[in-house]
């Protein structure tokens, strides 16, 4: 005899879990709000019966995969809701923990929800190292911005000629001297600012070199993914980490147009019969994977062929298909690259679309690397 399923929606907090559950007869009911503790879910499953005939989803947020990995645990079967693919009534005014937690268990129940991609421990441990040096590189462009506009504020340009944060201009800098005390002192701490910054940015580097070549042989596939997108031009191995780890496996993206989707990169529409309007991009996707997409993309603005002995040497130990690939971007980028720049297009949108085109190599390495597929999803 088939089990009937019951579906239940978490609105989880840092300190509460708002619970509804959609019974099989129809109705959806609150059942209250539970503290955010392992001992309270636990209690709410066993009180529930039998886990094998519950479905439980909550929305992706701060708190992260943790109530996940607490129901996994538990044998109960748990979706992570993609938060801005959950539907919405246009006149609804009215917001409360309880109100999303039955919201969630109804479309939960009829299939309307769209389930995110959780990632294993060493995936999410990799995420997590690489989005800390993506922090620290931020912080190092605002205390750079610190110290040029400091400079501009006392009438101290760079020479012409001088390209900013070489070794040059470091020179450059470091020669600056301001007769008021106070200024020097303003300056110098801005200074020693940018050194700290720069040996956090390269230990975190050095960090995520270590952290892949020490992965576990459960993560094999990682590592052959991340050394096969290193051959195209444009990924190195930080931009290959962070694509990896926010995406994991390709595969279970059915098409490229899917992985295209996922990052937001394709353009806005509002289509009505005859009538086709595309604006921006959409931006709803990972934005982590986005910005390195578009980094990557400014390589392609020199002609083809034009191999570094750095990108020579990362496709060194590649196959011949993954250097196919990676040649066949190059072929049709470059050009196309150069073609969007002699129309006018601005600069950074000549940039996302190469970005999102060069996605598709990305995506066609993955088939090439990962040879088990797995269950197409497209959140």
């Amino acid at each position: 005899m088939k089990k009937k399923l019951r579906y239940l929606g978490l609105d989880v907090h840092a300190e509460t879990i708002a619970v509804a559950i959609a019974e099989p007869d129809g109705s959806v009911r609150e059942l209250g709000t539970i503290r955010n503790r392992p001992e309270a879910l636990r209690k709410l499953i066993a009180k529930l019966g039998d886990a094998s005939t519950l479905r439980v989803c909550y929305e992706a947020g701060p708190t992260g995969y943790t109530t996940y990995w607490q129901l996994t645990v538990l044998g109960v079967h748990c979706d992570v809701i993609a938060p801005s693919l959950i539907p919405t009534k246009a006149g609804d005014r009215v917001k409360t923990d309880r109100k999303d937690a039955v919201r969630l268990a109804r479309c939960y129940r009829s299939g309307d929800l769209t389930a995110v991609w959780v990632p294993d421990a060493a995936t999410e441990a990799l995420r997590d190292l690489v989005r800390a040096r993506e922090v620290a590189k931020q912080d190092q462009l605002r205390a750079r911005h610190r110290v040029s506009k400091f400079l501009l504020r006392h009438g101290r340009q760079r020479p012409e000629g001088m390209t900013a944060w070489t070794l040059k201009h470091a020179q450059w800098l470091t020669q600056q001297r301001f007769e008021l005390t106070t200024l020097q002192i303003v300056y110098d701490e801005y200074r020693a600012t940018l050194a700290v910054l720069a040996d956090r940015v390269a230990r975190l580097a050095r960090a995520i070199t270590t952290a892949i070549e020490t992965l576990a042989p459960t993560q094999q596939a990682l590592i052959a993914a991340l050394a096969a997108l290193a051959a195209l031009r444009g990924v190195q191995l930080i931009t290959a980490a962070t694509i990896v780890s926010e995406v994991g496996t390709l595969r279970r993206f059915a098409t490229p147009r899917h992985l295209m989707g996922y990052t937001g990169l394709v353009p806005r529409e509002h289509s009505s019969g005859s009538g086709v309007h595309r604006g921006a991009i959409t931006k709803t996707g990972n934005a982590h994977l986005r910005r390195v997409l578009v980094e990557a993309a400014w390589a392609y603005r020199h002609r083809a062929n034009a191999a570094s002995g750095t990108l020579r040497a990362r496709q060194a130990d590649q196959p011949a298909p993954i250097i196919a690939i990676a040649t066949k971007a190059q072929h049709r980028l470059c050009p196309r690259y150069l073609k969007l720049t002699e129309r006018g297009k601005a600069p950074l949108a000549v940039a996302t679309v190469i970005g999102r085109e060069l996605l598709g190599f990305i995506w066609a390495i993955g088939q090439t690397v990962e040879p088990l597929p797995t269950t197409p999803i497209m959140s």
